[in-house]
C-alpha cells in the first residue's frame, strides 16, 4: 500500500476586501488536511482512495465609522459577522487491466460543501444567520482500448445534487421579526461521452468526438457537443505542433426556472435561451532544449461564437450565465526549466500574455429587455470587441525547487498579475484595469518512511 497525507494551515489580518480604506475586522484562518492511498490488489487490479476535509473561517470587514457615507446606504459599524465553510470530499477508483491494449476505470465520489454566515450577538440594528449546504455524489466510469491506429475513449458520468438553504434575520432595533425561511433544491447531470485519435500517419492525427449532457432540476436541459480536429507534428526535429480544433454544440431548453426570471424581470431584465455555438481553435507550440535548458513556446487563438460568462442581477450577488455573440482570445506563453543544479534544485519560469475579449450584444441568459429597450439596465455594451471580465494581459511565475538533506525539500514561487480588467472604470479604481498584484510562496515538505507496515499480499 502506497500512502500519501498532508496537514495545512494559515492564518492572516487581512482576508476579505475591506468597504473602506482601513482595515478593521478582518482575520481569516484555515486548515485542512488530505490523505491518499493505493493498493494493488495483483498486477490487474488497483484501488485508489482519496479524500480531503477542509475549513475555512472569514471575519466579515466592516466600516466603522457611524457617519460614513457607505453606512448611510448599508450600514455595518455595528456588525461583527463571520462565516464559516466546510468542505470535504472523498472518491474512490477501481482501475482493471484486461489487457495491454484495454483498461477499464470507475470511479465514484461524494462531496460536502457548505457556508455558514453568523451574525454577532451583540449586532445591530439585525442579527443575520444563513446556512446553506450542499451534498451531491456521482460517478465516472470510462473505458480506454487502443487497437490499430486508434486511442479510442467512451464513459459515462453523472451526479446527483441536493442543496439546502436557511435565512433567518433577528432586529435589534425594535423592528417586528419575521419567521425564518429555508429551501431545498436537487438536481442531477448525466453524460455520455466517445472520443477517438486515429493516427493518420506517424506525424497527423485526426481526433473526433461527442459528448451528450443532460441536466435536470427546476431547468431541465439537453446538450450535444460534438468535437473534430487535426493534430499536426509538421516538424519532429523542432518539436513544432500544431492544433485545428472545431467545436460545435447546440441546447435545447425544455423548462425554465419561473421564480428566478420572474426576479429578474422584476430587476429590469428578462432570460433568453441561447442555442447554439461554434468556433474554431488555432495553437501552434515549440520546444528546444539548449544546453540543458528546456523551454516551450506555445502561441494560441480562440475564436469563438456565443461564449459563456457571468452577470449579476443588480446589487446582488445572484449571479445568471450569459453569452456574448462572439469572442476573440488571442496570446502566447512561455516556459523555462532549468537543468538540475548540482543535484540540488531547478529554477522554473512561466510567462502568459493574453487578451480577451468580446463583442455586443448579450446574445442569451441575463439579457436587458428588448421591448421596450431599457438602456439604464447596464447591459447595453457599444459594438466592437472589448476586454472581459477574465482579461489579464501579462502573468508571470518564477521560482525554485530545491532538495533539502533528510528527505526534505523546499519550493518558493513569486506570482505577478498585471491587473484584471476593471468592471467600472473609475468608480473604486481609476483606470480601465485594476492595480497589478504580486504573491510570494513557501512550502517545505518531508518524506518520511517509504516503507509502511502495509504491505500488499504477493
Amino acid at each position: 500500500m502506497l500512502t500519501y497525507a498532508s496537514l495545512n494551515g494559515n492564518r492572516s489580518n487581512y482576508g476579505l476586501q475591506t468597504p473602506v480604506a482601513p482595515v478593521f475586522h478582518d482575520a481569516a484562518n484555515g486548515y485542512g488536511g488530505f490523505a491518499s492511498f493505493i493498493f494493488n490488489r495483483d498486477s490487474r487490479n488497483q484501488y485508489r482512495v482519496v479524500a480531503s476535509l477542509r475549513q475555512d473561517y472569514y471575519q466579515i470587514p466592516i466600516d466603522p465609522n457611524p457617519n460614513s457615507i457607505g453606512n448611510s446606504i448599508y450600514p455595518s459599524y455595528g456588525l461583527r459577522d463571520g462565516e464559516r465553510e466546510p468542505d470535504g470530499y472523498v472518491t474512490f477508483s477501481w482501475v482493471h487491466t484486461f489487457n495491454p491494449d484495454t483498461l477499464l476505470t470507475v470511479s465514484p465520489f461524494y462531496h460536502y460543501n457548505g457556508a455558514n454566515y453568523q451574525g454577532g450577538t451583540n449586532d445591530f440594528p439585525v442579527i443575520s444567520t444563513v446556512t446553506q449546504t450542499a451534498n451531491y455524489a456521482g460517478m465516472q466510469a470510462a473505458l480506454n482500448v487502443n487497437f490499430w491506429k486508434n486511442d479510442l475513449e467512451a464513459g459515462v458520468y453523472g451526479f446527483g445534487q441536493h442543496q439546502y438553504n436557511y435565512f433567518y434575520n433577528q432586529y435589534t432595533d425594535g423592528t417586528p421579526n419575521v419567521a425564518p425561511s429555508s429551501i431545498g433544491a436537487s438536481g442531477g447531470v448525466t453524460a455520455v461521452f466517445i472520443n477517438d485519435k486515429f493516427k493518420v500517419t506517424p506525424w497527423l492525427t485526426f481526433i473526433a468526438g461527442l459528448r451528450e449532457t443532460a441536466f435536470d432540476a427546476s431547468i431541465s436541459e439537453n446538450a450535444t457537443d460534438p468535437v473534430l480536429a487535426l493534430r499536426s507534428n509538421s516538424a519532429p526535429e523542432l518539436g513544432v505542433s500544431r492544433l485545428l480544433r472545431l467545436l460545435l454544440s447546440s441546447a435545447a431548453t425544455r423548462d425554465g426556472n419561473q421564480r428566478a426570471a420572474k426576479f429578474g424581470h422584476r430587476s429590469g431584465f428578462c432570460f433568453r435561451s441561447s442555442a447554439r455555438r461554434a468556433g474554431y481553435r488555432v495553437a501552434v507550440w515549440r520546444h528546444h532544449s539548449l544546453s540543458r535548458l528546456e523551454s516551450q513556446r506555445r502561441q494560441l487563438r480562440n475564436q469563438s461564437a456565443e461564449l459563456l460568462d457571468h452577470n449579476n442581477i443588480g446589487e446582488s450577488n445572484i449571479f445568471w450565465p450569459i453569452t456574448w455573440d462572439a469572442a476573440l482570445i488571442q496570446g502566447w506563453e512561455l516556459t523555462l526549466r532549468s537543468p538540475s543544479i548540482a543535484h540540488h534544485g531547478q529554477f522554473h519560469l512561466a510567462y502568459a500574455n493574453q487578451i480577451a475579449q468580446a463583442t455586443s450584444p448579450i446574445t442569451g441568459g441575463l439579457i436587458c429587455p428588448t421591448s421596450p429597450p431599457t438602456p439604464s439596465c447596464g447591459l447595453d455594451i457599444p459594438p466592437g470587441l472589448a476586454p472581459v471580465d477574465h482579461d489579464q494581459r501579462n502573468t508571470l511565475n518564477v521560482g525554485f525547487n530545491a532538495n533539502l538533506p533528510w528527505h526534505s525539500y523546499a519550493s518558493t514561487n513569486v506570482y505577478y498579475g498585471s491587473g484584471f480588467t476593471n468592471g467600472q472604470p473609475g468608480v473604486q479604481y481609476p483606470g480601465d484595469y485594476l492595480p497589478g498584484h504580486t504573491t510570494f510562496d513557501l512550502a517545505l515538505g518531508k518524506s518520511f518512511a517509504e516503507n509502511t507496515p502495509f504491505h500488499s499480499p504477493p
